[in-house]
């Protein structure tokens, strides 16, 4: 009898938790979680998720317990994992923006570069890799692990810190001024290197960033469906940005088509008018799944 394949992905527990539950359902796998159980379930019996620590998912990956993973860019290389790196994910609690690993000082210290801080002390949860940004820059300092709340302890404790941010808006609230980006990072989706020369685990890896990176392109766009009268849909078409050429097709009254597209949906409050305009008529805007290349 033979055993069915399974593949043991591993997903960032705490802050990146929900999002991620949210963007694996827009891919089409719908993950629950139980006050009684550690293991979540999900509903493709391929799949055994574990949650664990994002900082700790690269190293379970790179030793084989877990097939893949998704963690950020920063803990693969603070860990220095050997994995494959399958794809990038721009997804984030606040913004679309990529998270940052920044140097910063308080705003009243006589710090300007990092060159400064030779002799000094720097608080930051990246040891590994502050200690590589120093050496880089031939800065000898002494680096401390930070257990949390490391921008207060920039104030009394210490003389600079490594913290991530993704907008800085709460280091300028804590009076702290960006000396400089150690490391712009973004969530991965990674494989263990055996695993990923197993063939089947590589197709069910490559599905799974396959449908999750359409559903991530998908956050950011929308479907619009309008008609328009066939003497005008030249005027219409050159005003229409596009994912690719929309699609048009002809309607059952004579004269009239039907034209729809994929836009980006930040620009649609000014682009409906400018359809409106050149002659569309029952204008329809739609929320996307999935927006695969």
């Amino acid at each position: 009898m033979s055993t069915k394949p399974i593949l043991r992905l591993g997903l960032p527990k705490g802050s990146l938790q929900e999002a991620t539950i949210e963007k694996m359902a827009k891919a089409g796998f719908n993950i629950r979680l139980s006050s009684r159980s550690y293991i979540p379930s999900v509903d493709d019996d391929e799949l055994d998720i574990r949650f664990i620590r994002a900082q700790e998912v690269s190293r379970y990956v790179e030793h084989g317990h877990l097939d893949a993973g998704i963690t950020g860019l920063d803990w693969i290389r603070e860990n220095g994992s050997k994995v494959h790196e399958i794809g990038e994910f721009l997804f984030s609690k606040a913004t679309r923006q990529p998270s940052r690993w920044v140097l910063a000082v308080p705003e009243k210290s006589p710090v300007k570069s990092v060159q400064d801080l030779a002799g000094k002390r720097i608080a930051t949860e990246v040891v590994n890799l502050t200690r590589r940004y120093l050496r880089k820059h031939r800065v000898k300092a002494e680096v401390e692990f930070s257990w949390g709340a490391t921008e207060v302890k920039a104030h009394e404790m210490v003389d600079a810190i490594v913290e991530l941010t993704e907008t800085g808006s709460s280091l300028r609230a804590n009076q702290l001024r960006i000396i400089d980006t150690l490391l712009v990072s973004t969530p991965r989706l990674i494989a263990n290197l055996t695993a990923w020369k197993d063939g089947w685990k590589r197709r069910k890896i490559e599905t799974l960033a396959l449908l999750l990176q359409g559903a991530i392109e998908a956050e950011a766009k929308v479907g619009l469906k309008m008609n328009v009268e066939q003497k005008n849909l030249a005027k219409l078409v050159a005003s229409l940005p596009a994912l690719r050429n929309p699609t048009i097709s002809s309607l059952s009254q004579p004269g009239w088509v039907a034209v729809e597209t994929i836009i980006d949906e930040q620009i649609v409050r000014e682009l409906i008018p400018q359809l409106k305009a050149a002659g569309a008529e029952g204008i329809i805007e739609y929320p996307l799944n999935k927006v695969v290349y």
